[in-house]
């Protein structure tokens, strides 16, 4: 049984999430908590496995409290948001969060989003190379497509990487195409998130 814990400002979606995770018979909501604070005071007393966590929350975002959740305990963090590209997700990923998940996602992504953590896979599973080498998946990115993957995984806009690499924006909106179509991802938090799994970048404490 993956006993979960559900995180967010807003009583219905709470509610919402209850209702589509109760159905399935290896998942159990023990506790809810509409702030970060709340969450870790939950935490602490009902030991949840997975923790599905809002990214902007009240009193303590959802980063926050992800980065004292992953230091404190052994609960996998879910980050779940409204938005496609939000600024908070490239700190969560910094903070430890073990994956991403859009709020209006199907039930069925939902529900494997939750397995797969439990489970202690990544979503993005990339092919590893010896230490110090380039991950085999990033091998077909050219030395520009690097520079910028890792300035994505950063956090910079498309404005912030051009000023660092000195190209223009359209040039650096061409890279990140290239970027998403050779690594096979929907979108720019799949390709942060495998920056960081990779060890392309590393997590900053």
């Amino acid at each position: 049984m993956i006993r979960l814990l559900l995180v967010d400002d807003e009583a219905m979606v709470r509610t919402g999430l209850r209702l589509i995770l109760e159905t399935e018979d290896d998942l159990r909501v023990v506790g809810e908590a509409s702030t970060g604070v709340e969450a870790i005071e939950q935490a602490g007393r009902l030991a949840p496995d997975v923790i599905l966590m809002d990214v902007r929350m009240p009193r303590m975002d959802g980063v926050e409290a992800c980065r004292r959740l992953v230091e404190a305990s052994s609960a996998k963090v879910v980050i779940l948001t409204t938005f496609d590209l939000d600024e908070h997700l490239f700190a969560a990923v910094r903070a430890g969060a073990c994956g991403f998940l859009l709020k209006a996602s199907p039930p069925e992504e939902l529900v494997a989003a939750i397995r797969a953590a439990y489970a202690g896979n990544a979503l993005i599973e990339p092919a590893m190379t010896p230490a110090g080498q380039v991950p085999a998946l990033l091998a077909e990115l050219t030395d520009r497509e690097l520079d910028v993957l890792r300035e994505m995984a950063r956090g910079l806009s498309n404005t912030e990487i051009g000023d660092r690499l000195y190209i223009g924006e359209a040039t650096v909106k061409t890279h990140v195409t290239h970027i998403l179509a050779k690594l096979g991802l929907r979108d720019r938090i799949q390709a942060v998130v495998l920056a960081y799994e990779s060890g392309l970048v590393e997590p900053s404490r």
